[in-house]
């Protein structure tokens, strides 16, 4: 699986949501993280999502939208939420979430 999101021209939206596990409960975690990712791929607005976690329980999911409107659809999304909040209460030392509007995007892409 590639690594990185296939996305369309810009203007469009990233979520940027960094975090430092705090270790507990890796098994359910993953399935939740796994299931969100899933989850997220069916919301109207979704374009993609790229995602790593160091051995330090630091991670970045950093996921991509259309719209400030289908973020707010993924947010509102009633197991997204109940997620967020489990997350927040026992998988988390510490989270930032933040919004950006991507104005400008260009790579390299990998040669097949």
């Amino acid at each position: 699986m590639n690594p990185f999101a296939s996305l369309p021209e810009p203007p469009y939206y990233a979520v940027i949501f960094s975090s430092l596990r705090n270790g507990e409960d890796e098994a359910g975690y993953a399935a939740a993280a796994d299931r969100m990712v899933e989850l997220a791929a069916q919301q109207p607005g979704y374009l993609g999502v790229e995602t790593v976690r160091g051995a330090d329980g630091f991670g970045i999911t950093v996921s991509y939208w259309a719209s400030e409107a289908a973020i707010a659809g993924w947010k509102h999304q009633a197991e997204h939420a109940a997620t967020r909040a489990h997350g927040r209460k026992h998988w988390y030392a510490h989270f930032e979430l933040r919004v950006a509007r991507v104005e400008r995007a260009y790579g390299k892409p990998t040669k097949g």
